[in-house]
């Protein structure tokens, strides 16, 4: 794992953006395709706007993953991931497959066995996921199962994870938050050949400690996984590095 802190959320953007294209592209170049995981939320939107106006990236050689959703929610549904990707991701960029969960699929269990089928028949290059405010990686809420081998899974989310999606402006309350969501599981993040996590603001600070200033990594900060991956590149802005010890600038 590298981890970075900059200056300025655009200066992170822009390094994280970087990596992220240069990856795909070496991806293509070598098999013809690339494969990636994109992920949602607040900490992506710079990342995102600034990776799509990426002319160098052939995205018609790309398939893109979906991290995690709601369950029950629809995909018009202002806080849906889909909802999300379509407009901030899809709409600029067209890649040439696109397997996204539908959160509001009879079965979710099910839903989880199709993506997780899927996925299996591809090597994913490059995947773009944040941190939340309990640490947690897509949702796989702490403490984070690190076994489960199956690529996506149903899960619970727990209060803190709940209350982020409230203070991020998805929804009004708590109560209004679904109470479990389909993810892409650890084990199955940790097998991309590359990962590129990005994490600003002062909210993260606290998990980000959390997760990498020690040497294990544990499921109840489940971002500390990344220390075992040896292309995981973690981009971090000056706020949510604040409580770190040591910093190294770029």
């Amino acid at each position: 794992m590298k981890l970075t802190i900059y200056e300025t959320k655009e200066e992170m953007a822009e390094a994280a953006a970087r990596i992220a294209s240069d990856t795909l592209k070496t991806a293509i170049a070598q098999k013809g395709q690339a494969a990636f995981v994109a992920a949602t939320g607040a900490s992506q939107y710079l990342f995102l706007e600034v990776l799509t106006q990426d002319k160098s990236v052939d995205w018609t050689k790309t398939t893109m993953f979906h991290l995690d959703e709601y369950v029950g929610l629809s995909s018009q549904h202002p806080a849906s991931f889909r909802r999300y990707l379509k407009e901030r991701l899809l709409a600029k960029v067209h890649p040439k497959e696109v397997f996204l969960l539908e959160g509001d699929a009879p079965d979710p269990r099910a839903e989880a066995v199709r993506l997780s089928e899927i996925i299996a028949k591809y090597t994913i290059d490059v995947a773009f996921i944040g941190v939340g405010e309990n640490a947690h990686i897509a949702f796989n809420d702490p403490p984070a199962d690190f076994e489960i081998k199956t690529p996506f899974i149903v899960v619970n989310l727990d209060e803190a994870c709940r209350k982020q999606q409230v203070g991020e402006g998805w929804f009004a309350c708590v109560d209004e938050v679904p109470s479990r969501a389909i993810t892409m599981s650890v084990s199955q993040i940790m097998k991309s050949e590359t990962i590129v996590c990005v994490v600003p603001d002062s909210r993260k600070a606290e998990a980000i400690k959390n997760s990498f200033t020690s040497t294990d990594a544990s499921p109840m900060y489940p971002a500390s996984i990344l220390k075992k991956h040896p292309q995981a590149f973690v981009f971090l802005d000056r706020e949510s590095a604040s409580l770190l010890d040591q910093k190294t600038l770029r």
